[in-house]
C-alpha cells in the first residue's frame, strides 16, 4: 500500500513569527560581533534580471543597502497589517502558503494593490505546472500601507520614496535590481497564518525584480524564498515564476556567463536539471531522453549551465530557468516542481481526526485538492492493508460499508497522483499520501 512518511511540520504561526523576526530572509548574512571592525559587512546574494530578453545574473549586495534604506523610516513600534485570503484551498498544514505584499501603495491604494496582486498571480499560475497544481496553494494578501505612492529609483536613481518595505531600483547601482528591506518583509509576513514563499509587488511600471534564494538559510526556516517584481510591467511575472523554480523545485539556473569557463566541481550537482555526465543515458533525466519538450527542444544533453560554459549539461536548449524569453519549464523542471509541491502540500485532507478511533457507523469524509490539467489523482481505500476495490474513488465511506465488523481494524485512504508529467518512481512515491483511522 502506498504511503509517504512525512517529516514533522514546524510551520506554526508562532514558529514563523520567531524565525522571520530573526531575519530569516537575509541571504548569506554573516554579521560579526558588535564593534568588530575587521568583520565584513553582512551581504545578500540576489538574483536579478538585466532585461526581459536576457538571462538572470547573480550579484552580492550589502544586506542593509544603506544607499537607499538610510532614508527610510524604521518599522513603527507595534506596526500591524491586515491579512486576507485571496485563495484558500485547504488547511495551512497541508498547503503551500504564498504570502503576497505590496510596496509603494498608500492606504487609499490598497484596492489597487489587491487588483495588481491578483493579476500577477493569475499570470504566474498560467504557467505549467503551476496551472495544474494551483489547488495546492493558499494565497494570503498582506496590506502594507506606504506613506508615499511608488518606489525609490523610479524613474531615476535620485527618486526616493518613503515606503513600507523600502523597495528600490538601482540596488547596488544596478537599475533593474529591485531590492527590499528584508527585515521589514519578514516583520509583515509574520502576520499571515503561514508563509512558505513571499512575493513583493512594487507599485511601478518599470521592469525589474530580484530573487532572494533560501539555499543558505538554516534548516527549518519557514521561507523557501522571496521574489520581487514590479506591478505594471508585462514581463515581470516571469521573475516570480522563475524564482519559484528555485524555491519549490530546487532547480538550478540553466544559464551561463561568458568567461566563466569550465564547471569547477567534480561532484555531481544536486539539482535535478544539471549533470556532469555528457552521455545522455547516464543523466538523471534518462527517462525523458528523446521526448519532445514544451520548450520546443528535444530532451538530451546541452552543454552549459549553473553559470558555467563547459563541463556541465542541462536537459534542453532553453527553459524558464535559462532565459525569460521562455515561458515554459522543461519536462525535467516540471517533474521537479511537482515533487516540490508535494513536499509541502497534500492532495488528501479530512476533517475527521485520525488521532481518535471511529465507530463502525461513523462517516469518514475526505477531500481531494482541486487539481487540473497535468494532475491525475487516484483515491483508494484499504482495510488492514487490503484494497477495497468497490470503494475506489469514494469521498465518503463508513467502516460498516467497507465490511468492517469488530474493533481494532484500520481504515486507510490513499491518494496518488498518476500524472504523466512524472516518470521517476521516487517522485511518484512522493505524490502519494495516506490517512488512517482505527475502528473502535
Amino acid at each position: 500500500m502506498p504511503h509517504r512518511a512525512r517529516p514533522a511540520r514546524r510551520r506554526t504561526a508562532a514558529a514563523t513569527a520567531a524565525l522571520v523576526a530573526a531575519a530569516a530572509l537575509v541571504i548569506g548574512a554573516s554579521p560579526g560581533p558588535a564593534g568588530a571592525a575587521d568583520v565584513p559587512a553582512p551581504t545578500q546574494r540576489v538574483e536579478y534580471f538585466p532585461g526581459p530578453t536576457a538571462e538572470p545574473r547573480q550579484v552580492t549586495v550589502p544586506a542593509d543597502t544603506p544607499a537607499r534604506t538610510d532614508r527610510q523610516a524604521p518599522i513603527p513600534r507595534g506596526a500591524t497589517s491586515t491579512v486576507r485570503a485571496l485563495q484558500r484551498t485547504g488547511p495551512v498544514a497541508g498547503r503551500l502558503d504564498l504570502v503576497v505584499m505590496g510596496d509603494g501603495y498608500t492606504t487609499d491604494e490598497q484596492g489597487e494593490f489587491a487588483d495588481d496582486a491578483e493579476e500577477k498571480l493569475d499570470e504566474i499560475f498560467d504557467v505549467e505546472p503551476y496551472r495544474s497544481y494551483r489547488g495546492l496553494f493558499n494565497v494570503w494578501l498582506v496590506n502594507t500601507a506606504s506613506h508615499e505612492s511608488g518606489v525609490s529609483g523610479d524613474p531615476t536613481a535620485d527618486v526616493v520614496k518613503d515606503t513600507a518595505l523600502g523597495a528600490h531600483f538601482f540596488c547596488d547601482d544596478l537599475e533593474r535590481l529591485l531590492c527590499v528591506d528584508t527585515d521589514k518583509v519578514a516583520h509583515y509576513a509574520a502576520s499571515a497564518p503561514d508563509a512558505d514563499i513571499v512575493f513583493v509587488i512594487a507599485n511601478s511600471t518599470k521592469y525589474g525584480g530580484a530573487g532572494y534564494s533560501a539555499v543558505d538559510l538554516p534548516p527549518g526556516t519557514p521561507f523557501h524564498g522571496v521574489a520581487t517584481m514590479s506591478s505594471d510591467n508585462d514581463s515581470s511575472y516571469l521573475i516570480g515564476a522563475h524564482e519559484l523554480g528555485h524555491s519549490i523545485g530546487h532547480l538550478a539556473d540553466e544559464y551561463q556567463y561568458a568567461g566563466y569557463g569550465a564547471y569547477p566541481n567534480a561532484d555531481e550537482p544536486a539539482e535535478a536539471n544539471l549533470t556532469l555526465r555528457r552521455d545522455p543515458a547516464g543523466t538523471k533525466w534518462y527517462r525523458w531522453l528523446g521526448s519532445p519538450d514544451p520548450t520546443g527542444s528535444v530532451v538530451g544533453t546541452y552543454e552549459g549551465g549553473g553559470y558555467y560554459e563547459t563541463g556541465v549539461y542541462r536537459p534542453t536548449e532553453t527553459s524558464i530557468m535559462r532565459a525569460l524569453t521562455s515561458t515554459e519549464f522543461n519536462v525535467v523542471g516540471r517533474e521537479a516542481m511537482i515533487a516540490g509541491f508535494y513536499a509541502d502540500a497534500d492532495a488528501l485532507t479530512s476533517s475527521v481526526p485520525t488521532s481518535r478511533p471511529v465507530g463502525q457507523g461513523r462517516r469518514i469524509t475526505v477531500r481531494l485538492a482541486r487539481l487540473t490539467g497535468l494532475a491525475d489523482l487516484d483515491l483508494t481505500w484499504y482495510v488492514d492493508g487490503r484494497e477495497v476495490s468497490s470503494a475506489t474513488g469514494a469521498l465518503s465511506v463508513t467502516p460498516r460499508k467497507l465490511g468492517v465488523h469488530g474493533r481494532g481494524h484500520e481504515i486507510t485512504a490513499t491518494v496518488t497522483d498518476r500524472t504523466t508529467a512524472v516518470r521517476d518512481p521516487a517522485i511518484r512515491a512522493q505524490t502519494s499520501d495516506s490517512l488512517t483511522w482505527t475502528v473502535r
